[in-house]
């Protein structure tokens, strides 16, 4: 016979038996058989199967959080100790500017997995070869083997030798080589073939030696400056997935100041560039670009000065009182030397005497002048130009000013700040420009003097060229900026030329890279201590039950 109790049921109680107590239970009796099997083995086991769920869940819970604790602690173990980065597995390039006035060696470098990664290329060395540029070896090739033995010597002990052979070695000949070409090409591709055998000695990639174009220069160098400012492509950060950074801000313009010739390359805004030579198309990261670009050639700072000279010698009597050097300086000049190379070729007349005199003056606005009849503005046959019937589309956007731009306007102390008001610029330039040629060199002793006496024309030259050549106006001189190096990476056309020959720019946007080693830590312990809380309160839950369910009766 089976009995349960339940509670007393409300009202008035029935009759009971004499000697039997009030309570608050009554006992049921309920005759075997009178209740299904089934039933009557439900109420027989339902305190023991409570127990043994309790006891189930207890140890359950217990292997369950141990199981947790254990495969925590090997998470963080894996994530800390074998996800560390790989071993640096690195590519080199060497790429030489072979200028007009002066050879430079560039050793490039960029870890082997991320090639088509922008902004993973870095400079990591610059050689300045001792001399002229090639173009000056024309008449003493046997001298090109000694001019380039130094840097290479130097690239050949900072790129590992187990990476030698594997390591592409670029030469590009810019203006200097292209007027050599002009006067004789024979001679021209001698140096280059002397140039080719002495490169080949060297146990790298060697590529060969060629003269790149005007346009060419222009285009790379336009490359280098928005690859190294992160512009061709946009990155997402993982948290909000917002763009941070890119090409939705625009490139940046180029602006290359040589020797022999200068460039000037952009993006124009919603404008038909007219001229079908000036125009370039892109496609990088995903993206098209048609680009303006333009190589004046003779019109490097070197060469400009030689056709302002040229030009003002006519009519003297063998003595030139110039207002672009300062006043106290002298030096005497060779006619033959002015007249030599094309670039004054336009200017050369037959003079009454063989050398000629240099007088400074030292008058900045006299000199400005003097430039300016250098450029020919009085003919257009496009809707805009800039000189000489060039086409020039509307300035748009900022600019990126290098090469000669940056180390003349360094030297004049405009680089320091953000870019000076161009009212600033001219009233120093002024004043400089006045400076007595001996007080000068007193102050600038350490300066060679040729480059010391040149700076009032340079910097005379340059805002001329910006301001009356490309016509910059006082709104949108604030958008230059004047640039030496980028992240360590020196500004120039020689990255963005082994970006090209080494297929390192994608046409199209490169799928997302993996987290870095220190997020993926950093998610990893993070997940992981969330999963630790969640097992602290599972365990908690089981010592207290009381407060997330009610006993099961």
């Amino acid at each position: 016979m089976m009995m349960f109790s339940q509670q007393r049921f409300s009202g008035p109680d029935p009759p009971r038996p004499e000697g039997i107590e009030k309570t608050s239970h009554v006992i049921v009796f309920i005759p075997p058989g009178s209740i299904s099997p089934g039933l009557d083995t439900v109420f027989s086991s339902t305190e023991p199967e409570s127990e043994l769920k309790r006891f189930c869940s207890r140890n359950i819970l217990i292997v369950l959080g141990f199981s947790s604790i254990m495969a925590v602690i090997a998470l963080i173990a894996v994530g800390l100790t074998q996800n560390k980065p790989v071993p640096e597995n690195v590519k080199y390039g060497i790429v030489l500017d072979a200028g007009s006035s002066h050879t430079s060696l560039y050793i490039y470098k960029w870890p082997a997995e991320k090639e088509n990664d922008t902004g993973v290329v870095h400079q990591i060395e610059e050689c300045k070869l001792k001399g002229p540029g090639i173009s000056r070896y024309a008449q003493r090739l046997n001298e090109i083997d000694a001019y380039l033995t130094e840097c290479m010597e130097r690239a050949s002990q900072v790129i590992p030798k187990s990476q030698h052979q594997g390591t592409p070695v670029y030469l590009g000949a810019t203006a200097g080589m292209r007027l050599l070409r002009m006067e004789n090409e024979q001679l021209a591709d001698k140096v280059l073939s002397v140039v080719t055998k002495s490169l080949n000695n060297y146990h790298f990639d060697f590529h060969g030696a060629r003269i790149i174009t005007g346009q060419e220069e222009g285009a790379y160098g336009w490359i280098t400056i928005n690859y190294l400012l992160g512009k061709f492509t946009q990155k997402l950060s993982w948290l909000n997935l917002k763009p941070n950074g890119g090409n939705f801000q625009g490139t940046y313009g180029a602006l290359d100041l040589g020797g022999a010739s200068t460039q000037i390359t952009f993006v124009p805004q919603n404008e038909r560039i007219e001229s079908p030579s000036n125009a370039l198309h892109f496609r990088l990261y995903g993206k098209d670009y048609s680009v303006y670009t333009h190589s004046f050639l003779c019109y490097g700072k070197d060469q400009a000065l030689r056709q302002k000279l040229a030009k003002d010698i006519q009519g003297t009597n063998g003595i030139l009182r110039d207002p672009c050097f300062h006043p106290g300086y002298e030096i005497v000049m060779n006619v033959s030397e002015l007249y030599s190379g094309p670039c004054t070729k336009r200017f050369e007349m037959t003079l009454p005497f063989d050398e000629f005199q240099i007088q400074g003056t030292g008058n900045y606005q006299q000199c400005h002048e003097s430039i300016l009849e250098l450029f020919n503005t009085s003919y257009c046959p496009y809707s805009h130009c800039s000189f000489n019937g060039i086409f020039l589309p509307p300035l748009h956007g900022d600019f990126g000013a290098f090469s000669a731009y940056y180390y003349v306007m360094e030297f004049l102390n405009f680089t320091s700040e953000e870019t000076p008001t161009q009212e600033k610029v001219i009233d120093s330039m002024e004043k400089f420009c006045s400076q007595p040629w001996n007080e000068l060199k007193t102050y600038f002793g350490d300066v060679k003097e040729k480059y010391l006496s040149e700076y009032c024309f340079s910097g005379a030259y340059i805002l001329s060229l910006l301001l009356n050549g490309y016509h910059f106006t006082a709104d949108s001189w604030k958008n230059i900026h004047f640039m030496g190096k980028i992240h360590s990476s020196s500004v120039g056309w020689t990255l963005g030329y082994m970006l090209n020959l080494t297929n390192m720019i994608p046409a199209e946007e490169p799928l997302s890279t993996p987290l870095s080693h220190s997020t993926y830590v950093f998610l990893m312990v993070l997940f992981s201590l969330i999963l630790v809380a969640v097992a602290i309160i599972g365990l908690f839950i089981f010592h207290k039950p009381s407060y997330f369910w009610k006993d099961m009766v």
